[in-house]
């Protein structure tokens, strides 16, 4: 269990931070912009090797957290940007 919430942790912190950068990047938000990027990049190499190996349980668990991130990214970033 404690496995699949890290999963499904990174899954959404990865994505969060996609929706984030797009709202940012729309706005030209440079701070916003690079911090992430990073953020993105550094996850990125983290996740590929989890989800790639991991069981359809983990995969979907992965897809579900992204899904998640996705839309509150955007929600964090619009009220950063106020």
């Amino acid at each position: 269990m404690k496995k699949l919430a890290v999963i499904f942790i990174t899954g959404f912190a990865q994505v969060f931070l996609v929706s984030a950068n797009t709202y940012f990047i729309s706005r030209t938000t440079w701070t916003g912009i690079a911090v992430c990027g990073f953020g993105i990049s550094y996850l990125w190499t983290i996740n590929v090797r989890k989800v790639s190996l991991g069981t359809k349980s983990e995969q979907l668990t992965y897809a579900t957290g992204a899904m998640l991130g996705g839309l509150c990214g955007v929600l964090m970033a619009k009220f950063i940007k106020r």
